[in-house]
């Protein structure tokens, strides 16, 4: 588990009296924890944003089986980088989650060589 997400599963979320504990936060932990979007449920850390509640993932190995599972697999169907976040968003949340939603859609052979390239098409070469 994750350092601050441990601290966070000790903080009473609601409360935010524990400055000794909310400092140990990595920046991107304690601003979301500052702005009250977590929530402890059964034991399970939730991040909640304007729209929806989801589980927050802090295990590497959980992280990349839910980016095969919005981005590779057969439903998935190799999605654009837009549209996995977007699926992604709906289920889960951890730090800089759209970097790794980036860095896993360009270093996936097959959607780079499905992915068009869009923009206008180059001209016709003029001879000198």
């Amino acid at each position: 588990m994750d350092k601050s997400c441990h601290i966070l599963c000790q903080l009473p979320i609601k409360d935010r009296k524990y400055p000794s504990l909310s400092s140990k936060l990595d920046e991107i932990w304690k601003k979301a924890y500052d702005e009250g979007r977590f929530h402890l449920l059964d034991g399970i850390l939730y991040h909640r944003t304007k729209h929806t509640c989801v589980i927050e993932l802090t295990d590497r190995t959980l992280i990349n089986t839910i980016l095969h599972e919005c981005h590779d697999s057969v439903a998935a169907g190799h999605l654009s980088e837009d549209r996995t976040l977007e699926r992604l968003k709906t289920c889960s949340w951890w730090p800089n989650w759209k970097k790794d939603v980036a860095e896993y859609c360009q270093t996936c052979d097959r959607f780079q060589k499905a992915n068009r390239a869009t923009g206008k098409n180059f001209g016709m070469m003029i001879q000198i």
